[in-house]
């Protein structure tokens, strides 16, 4: 093979592998979409968690569910309507309950299904000027057209 040719092969692979790799970063996964919507619903809790949480960012959340959107959780009253937790939300926010002792939401595990995450998590709590982790706990997320259609609570 002549040095050109080598050249000419060396040049085409190369501009082939390019394409490649810059093609793939920009393409959302399914697992992707689902988890960035998860982190943003963990977000956006932590920051409502605080003390100078305002009732704005509670309607963020909110957008971040569709609009039959049931909360599930067996050790605290059942089942929710979407308008429920709204409201209940916005109680405890009035109500000084979100003081900001919730430091962090830390996921253990996650395992990501078709429109649902598991998840493994834990409340970072102030106590006594020092960081302490809860109990882990166990939530099953179930989504449809990108959005949080269920939350189901095992703890």
């Amino acid at each position: 093979m002549t040095k050109t040719a080598i050249h000419f092969f060396f040049s085409l692979f190369m501009v082939s592998a390019s394409t490649v790799v810059n093609a793939q970063p920009g393409k959302l996964t399914h697992e992707d979409s689902l988890n960035t919507v998860l982190d943003k619903y963990y977000k956006l809790n932590l920051k409502v968690f605080q003390a100078n949480s305002q009732p704005e960012d509670i309607d963020i959340i909110f957008d971040l569910f569709t609009d039959d959107f049931e909360y599930i959780h067996p050790q605290y009253g059942g089942t929710y309507t979407r308008q429920d937790l709204y409201e209940g939300y916005q109680r405890n926010q009035k109500n000084g309950g979100y003081d900001g002792s919730v430091t962090d939401i830390k996921i253990l595990n996650k395992i990501v299904g078709l429109n649902a995450i598991a998840v493994s998590k834990t409340f970072v709590t102030k106590k006594d000027g020092k960081a302490v982790e809860g109990e882990p706990q166990m939530t099953l997320f179930e989504f449809r057209d990108g959005k949080i259609a269920r939350i189901y609570e095992y703890w």
